[in-house]
């Protein structure tokens, strides 16, 4: 630990020292392990189309084509240098979000207490811990005590009591208690060798990219049973096999999706831009994929549905107790530091009535405990010492001896009215009486009304979890137009399928009880939403295909969580939602392509062959094909297109036969063109491979436009980078058309005819990709 200097404060740091410390010890941080661009790079070609690229490398130079192997490398070195760029750039964005996200410290310095970022930490600062934090470095605690949870740096789940003079370990989280100590280690110093970080590294699964995998693994194992009979009808043929082995192959590499992981990492990196302009950040990207499905959001009342506003509205005495004598009963129960909503609602209060004289000091206080539902202070008079406790009128009534008879009828009374009721008892010892009732008003928010109509306009089913008595919930539920059954925490036990299906209210939640109300509906084949803010969310939050950490969470709450929301409220998640669909919509354009350019390319390559004993096309072109077919296939990240109104669920088998119904159509033009240019235009079979060539570049560039709209291709535009990059492309495949470079060359005449023919054979296959998409359920 660092000396401390004579001119340091008792306590804390003058920022000069700071500063100082923060430049000799560094920034309280662990950095990230950077790849060196050139291992990153040389990556890229250790991956499953990469080797068959290289093979067919190794090939053509082995059958002493040495022109083509050279293209076939540059080629290949220009789609990995590509896709590094575009991961880089992707990889960068998200950084940017990330760093708005940081863990806050409480730090004593130049004599007041301060919020800073906790990577500015240094040995010596002063900082004070509280439930729901992450212990920002190495602390030796000074006063107060802390139970930690620290199952995330040693695997124990027994919790750890930390008290004066013990060290509370970086990384470590908050259950109970509050205490301040002095930074013993920071950084890669501090125990367990790294900061806590808000922003989980794990990497999570993709649903959507695993899905579309699995289609890709099918048309792989199609175009493998295409390559074998090629081989194995090359003696029938009168193909060599020497030339036959690279075509297959080749033909292979057509069917792997050499764009998937670059198309997908830009894809959810713009998505993640996007939502942090509309104040939503993203700590898991899968999440923005889970949205676009998500059909049941489960959201916090008070906070999220409501202002988080609290105001005391009634108050309720009984027998020689005064509403002014519950309200400071209630104060003493209370304390400001924690800048809780409800303590600072009852201590105005309190101080109102007191016409702004302070309130007594508690000897001792415990702050609120979400698993007890109580808070309580001891206070001494007249040589006693005074008990008062406040929380849950059942939590309260089941620690008195007796409770008055009628306390129920009356919190019923109170909650009807939509009011948060908290119940006040005092006395010596353990000998506590019923004081009262405190009536807390929490308005809902202005805009919950519209946001969950506007949800429910989208799919969206939203469920109601609050800690508040069903009728105080049902009160509020009901001015917001959340309508359905209201269930108690035993509906996951007795009823847990009826719940799912009908429930719209869930009352009397413990937060610990999120987690098995998300696996319960996950358990009914919902895909969940999880709003949260404190500690004791965090498992559910994890649990929730969307964990949704709300404006004022804990650090605990965002670092569960897999979207931040920065704003007040849930307005935003509709931005979240309607990216999310988007993003669907531009990968499901991906995948229907994929489909129809396999079954399209590998048909018509496999059957060209066996009918005309002559290769149609070299594997040079097809390779040429394959990256320019990449080229505009990324692009489809960037397009312009809109959010369906309804959850979106892939269906494998029907997309499957909507893609090969299509494919088999567009089968059709690029034989037609073929046969056309052998046996009306009596093309030589260098210029046929040219013509073949550009009609798999022109129908590949059309399909994309064909089918990036579920309606009719003209009911909405293309995205200006799509645009570019078909521009580009079509130019590019010309010019090395016409000029004969790589390949035979062709007029120029020729080149426009079979762009026309492709354009208007494509606008009329768009009534029937309508009908098709409709009877597979992927139009509107």
């Amino acid at each position: 630990m660092a000396e401390v200097s004579d001119t340091l404060d008792a306590r804390g740091l003058p920022s000069r020292e700071a500063r100082r410390r923060l430049q000799q010890y560094g920034p309280n941080e662990t950095p990230e392990p950077k790849p060196h661009p050139v291992a990153e790079f040389a990556r890229k070609f250790w991956a499953p189309v990469p080797w068959m690229l290289e093979a067919t490398i190794v090939l053509e130079i082995f059958l002493r084509k040495r022109p083509e192997a050279v293209v076939i490398g540059l080629l290949l070195l220009f789609n990995a240098g590509l896709s590094l760029v575009q991961e880089r750039r992707a990889q960068s964005a998200l950084t940017l979000l990330r760093r708005r996200l940081p863990v806050r410290a409480r730090v004593l310095r130049d004599g007041r207490w301060q919020l800073i970022a906790a990577s500015a930490l240094v040995p010596g600062d002063y900082v004070h811990i509280r439930m729901g934090d992450l212990v920002p470095a190495d602390l030796r605690v000074a006063e107060g005590q802390v139970s930690l949870d620290q199952s995330a740096l040693t695997g124990e789940s027994l919790p750890a009591e930390v008290a004066s003079s013990q060290v509370a370990y970086a990384g470590a989280v908050v259950k109970r208690g509050e205490a301040s100590g002095e930074v013993a280690a920071t950084g890669s110093r501090t125990f367990f060798g790294r900061t806590a970080e808000l922003v989980g590294r794990a990497k999570t699964g993709s649903h959507l990219e695993s899905i579309i995998f699995t289609i890709v693994k099918y048309l792989m194992l199609f175009d493998s049973a295409l390559a074998v009979l090629l081989l194995a009808c090359s003696p029938i043929a009168g193909l060599p096999f020497s030339e036959m082995l690279p075509f297959s192959l080749i033909l292979l590499v057509a069917s792997v999706p050499a764009a998937l992981p670059a198309t997908f990492t830009l894809a959810t990196a713009l998505g993640s831009m996007e939502l942090a302009r509309s104040g939503v950040l993203v700590t898991r990207l899968s999440a923005v994929e889970e949205a676009a499905a998500m059909d049941v959001l489960c959201s916090d009342k008070t906070g999220t549905i409501t202002e988080n506003r609290l105001t005391v509205a009634a108050v309720q005495s009984w027998l020689t107790h005064s509403a002014d004598d519950v309200l400071e009963l209630a104060a003493l129960a209370s304390d400001a530091a924690t800048q809780d909503p409800i303590d600072v609602a009852i201590l105005d209060a309190s101080s109102a009535r007191r016409s702004g004289a302070p309130p007594a000091s508690p000897l001792q206080f415990t702050p609120f405990d979400p698993a007890t539902k109580l808070s309580e202070g001891i206070l001494e008079r007249d040589g006693t010492l005074v008990h008062a406790i406040k929380g849950a009128p059942q939590a309260v009534a089941a620690r008195l001896r007796e409770a008055p008879v009628d306390w129920q009828a009356a919190v019923d009374r109170m909650a009807a009215q939509g009011l948060r009721v908290l119940a006040v008892a005092s006395g010596a010892g353990g000998d506590l009486r019923w004081a009262g009732l405190v009536g807390l008003e929490d308005p809902p928010r202005h805009d919950s009304k519209q946001l969950i109509a506007d949800l429910g306009d989208l799919g969206l089913r939203v469920v109601m979890v609050t800690g508040d008595g069903i009728e105080t919930a049902r009160a509020i539920a009901s001015r917001v137009g959340i309508t359905g059954p209201s269930c108690d925490p035993e509906a996951l036990s007795e009823a847990a399928g009826k719940f799912a299906r009908n429930c719209a209210v869930y009352a009397g939640v413990f937060p610990e009880q999120k987690f098995h109300l998300v696996r319960t509906l996950q358990a009914t084949g919902h895909i969940v939403g999880m709003t949260g803010d404190g500690v004791n969310d965090a498992p559910a939050l994890k649990q929730a295909e969307v964990g949704i950490a709300v404006a004022n969470a804990t650090d605990v709450a965002k670092a569960a969580a897999s979207l931040v929301l920065t704003n007040p409220g849930l307005t935003d998640i509709l931005a979240a939602v309607k990216t999310s669909r988007r993003i669907y919509q531009r990968m499901l354009t991906y995948t229907l392509n994929k489909i129809i350019k396999t079954v399209e390319i590998a048909l018509f390559l496999t059957l060209g062959v066996l009918l005309t004993r002559s290769f149609i096309v070299t594997p040079l072109l097809i390779v040429l094909l394959l990256f320019a077919n990449d080229f505009v296939t990324m692009s489809i990240a960037t397009d312009s297109v809109s959010y369906s109104r309804h959850p979106d669920r892939w269906h494998i088998r029907a997309l499957s036969y909507a893609g090969m119904t299509i494919g088999c159509c567009v089968l059709i033009l690029s034989f037609g063109i073929f046969l056309a240019g052998r046996d009306l235009l009596h093309l030589p079979l260098g210029q046929l491979q040219t013509l073949v060539f550009l009609t798999l570049v022109f129908t590949g560039q059309g399909t994309v436009y064909l089918v990036r709209e579920r309606r009719h291709f003209w009911q909405s535009l293309p995205g200006k980078w799509l645009l570019v990059a078909s521009a580009l492309d079509i130019l590019a495949v010309g010019l090395l058309a016409t000029g004969g470079v790589l390949m035979a060359a062709i007029p120029l005449p020729l080149f426009v005819a079979a762009l026309a023919a492709c354009a208007l054979y494509l606008a009329g296959l768009d009534f029937l990709k309508v009908a098709v998409l409709r009877r597979f359920r992927y139009a509107e």
